[in-house]
């Protein structure tokens, strides 16, 4: 059995485990990606909220590869829910949040998708194997230092490392070392059916590319174009509807759209898929679940690993790439040298945060799920959730468009990209200044102007006593992100 060592191993290649690797990648770090599967690969969950693509996307350097594989983009939602008989529309546009060209998600195929976001991964300095399974964890003196995996031709490999990250999926085989067990919803325990069309109708445009959802009286459909003639179409159904998925799937399937007259308008025209990766009619279960415990010393839970939750508002890639971001500050903070956040303080943080986004998406389905209130009801109970001071309207798509925990680098990633490239932009000046270069370069470079810039912001909170916009943390005695946004601080008395 061979052995190696990184600083991080991540278990799983998907949205999850590309983002947390390549931000921990990009601080110089070791880490090594154990992928089970060979890219691409088919896999669910194909509605992007502008908080994934505007946000985490930026930071992870994908944008204009997105924007280049021509995914269908979404301005909102469309839904035929509640007690309103006629469908109506959200706009993303309709947040300060997701203003101007951040208003906008994309509906991908996550096979594309989660490609491009892996590759990226190996550009970044990521160490990437893929058809690598890993079959159990390597714990010392109750830490977790490692795993074992084989690989494509069935051979066994050790991998120490300081840290473990599980980003393998709702199938997780090593989510239990956590410490604690997987606790499955008692209000959500639905099941998905769904499978692909070829030829369905499209909403009028603008909405064109938006996610369509309809409750029918057996639960409800998705409806959401891959392409101008693919359609990704599931019906979640609710726990006393699960019978009907017995036996044939497709004729449960079509059976189910039947009975929603909206959908079957939709696909009226359309043919089914049934050759090639798209074929198949697939079933998902255990729809929404929580881990009782996201870390223990050495191992970290991110994604499906860690929780899920009804797919109605298409949080889940939101979710596994947010816990991805938190988890990747921990990682950060904990592999610092010299730091003085203590580990347990640091992974607390993300953990924190995490329950935190996943509680709000939940407490708010829970309401929605309320058949008898009409759209505004949803709006108010989302501004109660969140306990935001914006119309409720505002408040309502704030949170589906993943921009609730008011997280900079989810609505504003620009402020830390720029600090990113003015850090390396100063690099490389100083750099020249060795060589020869004068000092008037460095005086020019973005950071020495934005610490000017900043020397002035003192000034004016000195004169008038108001501050630049600090960042409080979310919790008495909790961290705030570094100024770059990959670190957790303690922080300053004005944030605090």
């Amino acid at each position: 059995m061979t052995s190696e060592t990184f600083d991080v191993v991540v278990v799983g290649g998907g949205p999850c485990g590309s983002t947390v690797s390549t931000l921990v990648a990009q601080q110089g770090h070791r880490v090594l990606v154990l992928e089970r599967e060979r890219f691409p690969r088919y896999q669910i969950g194909e509605s992007l909220l502008p908080s994934t693509v505007h946000g985490i996307c930026k930071l992870l350097g994908v944008t204009e590869e997105l924007a280049a594989a021509g995914f269908p983009i979404k301005h909102g939602g469309t839904f035929r829910w509640g007690s309103n008989p006629e469908p109506w529309t959200f706009d993303f546009s309709l947040s300060q949040n997701f203003a101007g060209e951040s208003s906008t998600g994309y509906q991908v195929e996550r096979m594309k998708f989660d490609k491009i976001l892996l590759d990226n991964a190996r550009a970044k300095g990521v160490e990437v194997r893929e058809e690598s399974t890993v079959v159990d964890v390597i714990e010392e003196d109750g830490r977790v230092c490692g795993v074992r995996y084989t690989d494509a031709a069935g051979e066994r490999h050790e991998v120490r490392s300081r840290y473990v990250v599980d980003a393998s999926g709702n199938t997780s085989r090593i989510h239990g070392h956590s410490g604690g067990k997987r606790v499955y919803s008692d209000f959500f325990r639905n099941l998905a059916l769904f499978g692909y069309f070829e030829g369905g109708k499209r909403l009028d445009p603008p909405y064109s590319g938006n996610i369509f959802a309809v409750a029918f009286e057996a639960g409800w459909f998705w409806y959401i174009p891959l392409s101008d003639t693919l359609t990704s179409v599931g019906a979640v159904l609710l726990p006393e509807e699960l019978e009907r998925v017995q036996g044939d799937k497709e004729k449960a399937l079509l059976g189910l759209i039947e009975q929603c007259p909206l959908i079957a308008d939709m696909l009226s025209d359309a043919t089914r898929v049934t050759t090639g990766v798209y074929g198949d009619i697939r079933v998902r279960k255990d729809y929404s679940y929580l881990q009782e415990r996201f870390w223990k010393p050495g191992l970290v839970l991110a994604g499906d690993a860690a929780c899920f939750i009804d797919p109605v508002f298409s949080q889940g890639v939101h979710l596994a790439t947010y816990g991805a971001l938190l988890a990747a500050r921990s990682l950060n903070t904990a592999l610092a040298e010299g730091t003085d956040i203590p580990e347990e303080t640091a992974f607390s943080e993300f953990e924190h945060r995490y329950r935190a986004e996943y509680a709000r998406f939940h407490d708010f389905l829970v309401a929605f799920y309320d058949m008898h209130q009409d759209e505004e009801s949803y709006f108010w109970k989302a501004k109660k959730v969140t306990s935001e001071t914006t119309p409720a309207a505002e408040s309502f798509v704030n949170l589906v468009g993943g921009g609730a925990s008011q997280e900079g680098a989810l609505v504003d990633p620009e402020a830390y990209t720029a600090r990113a490239t003015a850090a390396q932009e100063l690099s490389a000046a100083i750099d020249r200044r060795v060589e020869g270069a004068g000092n008037q370069e460095i005086l020019n470079t973005s950071l020495v102007r934005s610490i000017v810039k900043e020397g002035h912001q003192i000034q004016i909170q000195a004169a008038l006593g108001r501050s630049d916009r600090p960042t409080p943390p979310v919790r008495d005695g909790g961290l705030v992100p570094s100024a770059d946004g990959m670190h957790w601080s303690l922080p300053t008395p004005k944030e605090a």
